[in-house]
């Protein structure tokens, strides 16, 4: 049947948008420089969906736990293989996305006889310096990116690309504290997050169509910290760090309930 080529086109068309329904009810994902690294954050329900995978990568996922969980090892196995043979300095971001997870996402996606992986990936890479951290992401198809500054994961195009001109137009983001970087990324999440609600209930694509410029008619604060405010009562917030002065070779971390709690925007605890 798929040997048509018409019909395999229409086949990886119905895969698309059975795995566009997939992300829907996801979690987006955030990861940003601030002035002493690099801050990852998401909203979880049990499952963690960020990770250390070496020294200086971190990891933040969307989609099914078994499927981040299958990639994740595979990116541990391999990094750890390219750090015994080579050396730690090899093993980057780039090349595991690039010798990693990208041809076997594509494989897994075009295979249309086998099931694709349900997931969205990013991967952090803290520099020496701010100027020199690297965020790539990669989609369900194997497409992926390399961004500098910060990186975001979200159900549609659309609703990251809500997320990113919010990011683009924080001012003082690099030099940020914790604290300030922290309450940007819930910002960013909170917006990508009540986009993608939105856009379930069929009203986003009508909000954004309403705006007479290229900026995003985005919420206000209120409805933001509001949505925030009813997540966190159901969901776990999630949150790791990567510090550029940290001892060792490692740099990640996962910040424990009670350092998050005082990192939280004091609206938030209220």
């Amino acid at each position: 049947m798929y040997d048509e080529p018409y019909r395999w086109v229409e086949a990886v068309g119905n895969r698309r948008q059975y795995l566009d329904e997939q992300f829907k009810q996801g979690s987006p994902v955030v990861a940003l420089s601030y002035a002493d690294g690099i801050l990852l954050l998401t909203v979880s329900r049990g499952t963690p969906k960020l990770y250390e995978i070496y020294d200086r990568l971190g990891l933040g996922g969307m989609g099914h736990p078994a499927d981040l969980e299958k990639l994740r090892f595979s990116l541990l196995e391999m990094a750890h293989v390219e750090g015994f043979n080579r050396s730690p300095s090899d093993v980057t971001g780039g090349r595991l996305m690039k010798n990693g997870l990208a041809p076997v996402i594509k494989q897994a996606f075009e295979e249309i006889y086998k099931a694709p992986f349900i997931v969205k990936i990013l991967l952090a890479e803290i520099g020496f310096k701010p100027e020199k951290d690297t965020f790539l992401t990669i989609d369900y198809d194997g497409t992926f990116e390399e961004t500098a500054g910060w990186a975001v994961l979200a159900a549609t195009p659309a609703v990251q690309q809500d997320m990113h001109a919010y990011l683009k137009h924080e001012t003082g983001r690099v030099s940020a504290s914790l604290p300030r970087a922290v309450g940007t990324a819930l910002h960013a999440w909170a917006l990508g997050s009540l986009a993608q609600q939105r856009d379930a209930e069929g009203s986003h694509e009508e909000s954004r169509s309403s705006g007479s410029d290229s900026t995003p008619s985005a919420p206000d604060a209120a409805a933001l910290l509001a949505h925030l405010r009813e997540t966190v009562a159901e969901k776990t917030v999630e949150c790791a760090v990567m510090e550029r002065g940290a001892p060792g070779s490692s740099k990640y971390r996962t910040l424990k309930a009670d350092e998050l709690g005082r990192l939280l925007p004091s609206e938030m605890k209220g």
